[in-house]
């Protein structure tokens, strides 16, 4: 850990920012997530300055983190946002976020969230199909509206990552053929409910090299070379998001070196600038605190059977995901370190937040899972039926429930059972 991260050791205590993880979890309960305000600010500013000589916009992925006062505190930063859904959509508005920085992603968007959308004035539509575009067309059209657009092209570019967060490749269902483009364009710059206003691309995520990134790019202006040729106004390039984070021993470029690399072909081109980091934003500004239940020994592994499971963090079962796992207490050589699988309490073999880590631990111990406030609580289920927990933003030595844990009645909320035998 470094001397600037939010959550950090004193007198042998995990703290975030200037409040004890331990009084967090005694005053919340666990699991419990954790967000650090100044951790998202300073992530946000790091791209902001990065790309401040360009014309430029940095939208907040909200797919990775949608908690309400985490998009406040973006938005009172002055960050833009990529969503990709109705709901999104009104979290964003509802947390104050500018209509007018707001990017729409997505393979599936609604008529009904195309409307939404519209009526909000959101800055642009980023397109994935032809029989999107139509549909966006005639719903604007029926508005007496016209969209903004961008093609989002698919330039069949190895992200180097997980396939299951790869976006970037021919066989992807994201995007359009980047070979397809230039009709296209041409097809949307003749239809009255749209306005042609950029050109998209977005390849991945968690991206540790950035030679992906530039030979996206340099496949992205080429595109735009012959859109402006043949009369295509641009106004802004959309290059995506997918910046890696460290989650352990990676070494994921910074958000400076990721710029420095292509903002030399970005500035020739004299177009804004849109980018739409989330990982990078939010992982490490959050962390997940859960207490163990039982301790259990069998003759091929030690398990810590926790109270958060697979249906709070779903990366380490979904995607064999890595997250440091560190006792927020340690026992400091008191008791005998062993490999323990931190494993939750729900019914499946893959319910598990970390296999084999070396740890002192005894039960009701307190644990925090790093790297966790992207693609935490947003994929969280109810499985089980398991309440979802609840979400703490720290600021300095003050704490703000940003989201109470849900109760079973919760859970219940809109059920009916049948009527009696014999009623109907």
């Amino acid at each position: 850990m470094t001397t600037d991260d939010p959550f950090h050791w004193r007198a042998g205590v995990l703290y975030a920012e200037d409040v004890s993880c331990e009084q967090l979890a005694q005053r919340f309960g666990t699991p419990l997530y954790v967000y650090s305000r100044a951790a998202l600010e300073s992530a946000y500013r790091a791209f902001d300055e990065a790309f401040a000589e360009l014309p430029h916009r940095v939208c907040f992925a909200v797919k990775a983190n949608s908690n309400l006062a985490v998009l406040q505190t973006l938005a009172r930063a002055g960050s833009g946002f990529d969503i990709v859904s109705g709901g999104e959509l009104a979290r964003v508005l509802a947390a104050g976020g500018d209509p007018a920085g707001i990017v729409f992603s997505g393979v599936g968007k609604a008529r009904e969230e195309m409307a939404a959308a519209l009526d909000a004035g959101i800055g642009c539509f980023n397109i994935e199909s032809v029989a999107e575009l139509d549909l966006l067309d005639r719903t604007a059209r029926d508005k007496g509206m016209s969209a903004p657009v961008a093609l989002r092209v698919n330039p069949d570019v190895d992200p180097k990552t997980h396939p299951y967060i790869a976006t970037g490749l021919a066989q992807s269902k994201f995007g359009i053929a980047i070979a397809d483009a230039p009709a296209l364009y041409a097809e949307a710059m003749q239809r009255p409910g749209l306005q042609v206003v950029g050109l998209a691309c977005h390849i991945g995520s968690q991206l540790l090299d950035l030679d992906p990134f530039e030979d996206a790019l340099d496949r992205l202006l080429e595109l735009a070379g012959q859109l402006q040729a043949q009369g295509v106004p641009l106004a802004h390039l959309d290059i995506g998001g997918g910046l890696g984070v460290r989650y352990g021993d990676e070494l994921p470029p910074s958000p400076a070196a990721y710029a420095a690399r292509l903002k030399p072909k970005l500035a020739a081109t004299g177009l804004a600038v849109h980018l739409e980091p989330g990982r990078a934003i939010a992982a490490n500004a959050g962390l997940l605190l859960t207490r163990v239940h039982y301790l259990k020994a069998s003759s091929a592994r030690n398990f810590a059977i926790v109270d958060a499971a697979m249906n709070d963090l779903l990366r380490p079962a979904l995607y064999d995901a890595w997250q440091e796992i560190v006792a927020v207490h340690p026992h400091n050589g008191e008791d005998e370190q062993l490999l323990y699988d931190i494993v939750g309490p729900v019914c499946e073999s893959g319910d598990f937040l970390g296999k084999q880590r070396p740890l002192a631990l005894r039960a009701d111990d307190l644990l925090a899972v790093r790297g966790a406030g992207a693609y935490g609580f947003v994929m969280a289920s109810n499985y089980n039926t398991r309440p979802r927990p609840a979400e703490v933003l720290v600021d300095g030595g003050n704490e703000h429930l940003a989201r109470a844990r849900e109760t079973l009645e919760d859970l219940m909320r809109g059920e009916q059972l049948l009527p009696e035998a014999g009623n109907g």
